[in-house]
């Protein structure tokens, strides 16, 4: 009985050698390649609207009333005028490994205004007030960027413009000028700087929104302000101000790019 187990054993290893020995070679496969991921190239023309707010800080020193130049500035008062913004962008991007560079210009409608009583005055306290309207800014800067693919973060710096009216104004009746009738006004286009820092992510090949504070420093411009004829006959001087401004606005954006390839990365 025991002869015959170990013949038993014996045969069976025999059978599975010999079928070991029929199966064909192992053959070995390349791994496949890693997937193929797109990466988002920010190069490009683009164009697109915003909206937002801001705010300005404007003072006022009187240097001139009527044709009687003083000896030195005398303070009128201050007032921040704000308001709402909207407009649209142009510009263009290249991108060189994780940098972005580009060129933008962008012009806004705005209405940003405020008033102040004026501190500079011959009658009762509160009856001449001062008035700011930014209608209008304009900006022409250049960007340097780094992204994370679909996320860029940018820094902006050039020149600024802005439209500016200045009223004077009764707050309450006076030789014969009702409550709120204007007495003196003027215009002024105004140049200056402007720096910004903006968040943008594409949410498409071609569509981006992006989030982006700018301030402007607008410096300070001797301006002479007209009768309008209400207290003075219309056209002579009035008065002249040395006005200091600057402009804090925020925008949300969203903008359309024009081509610009998609690089493969592994």
């Amino acid at each position: 009985m025991k002869k015959f187990g170990i013949a038993l054993c014996a045969l069976t290893l025999g059978t599975v050698a010999a079928s070991a020995a029929d199966l064909p070679a192992r053959t070995y496969t390349k791994a496949p390649p890693p997937p193929v991921v797109a990466a988002y190239d920010w190069s490009g023309f683009y164009i697109g609207i915003d909206g937002g707010g801001g705010w300005g800080h404007k003072c006022w020193d009187i240097t001139q009333n009527g044709t009687s130049v003083l000896n030195s500035p005398v303070a009128e008062g201050c007032h921040d005028p704000s308001g709402g913004t909207v407009g649209g962008q142009i510009g263009y991007r290249w991108q060189r490994a994780a940098w972005v560079f580009g060129v933008e210009a962008e012009g806004n409608w705005a209405n940003f205004h405020a008033a102040n009583p004026s501190q500079f005055s011959v009658v009762p306290a509160g009856t001449f007030y001062n008035r700011t309207t930014i209608e209008a800014f304009g900006l022409f800067t250049g960007q340097v960027g780094y992204t994370w693919d679909k996320f860029l973060l940018y820094v902006k710096g050039g020149a600024a413009v802005t439209s500016d009216r200045y009223e004077g104004y009764l707050n309450a009746a006076f030789l014969g000028g009702a409550a709120g009738a204007v007495f003196d006004s003027a215009t002024e286009t105004r140049w200056g700087g402007v720096v910004g820092v903006g968040a943008e992510y594409a949410l498409s090949p071609n569509w981006s929104v992006a989030l982006e504070y700018d301030h402007l420093f607008m410096g300070t411009n001797n301006l002479t302000l007209m009768s309008t004829g209400v207290i003075a006959p219309a056209g002579v001087v009035s008065r002249a101000d040395n006005i200091r401004q600057d402009v804090d606005i925020v925008t949300a954006r969203i903008n359309y790019k024009f081509g610009g390839p998609v690089v493969a990365k592994y």
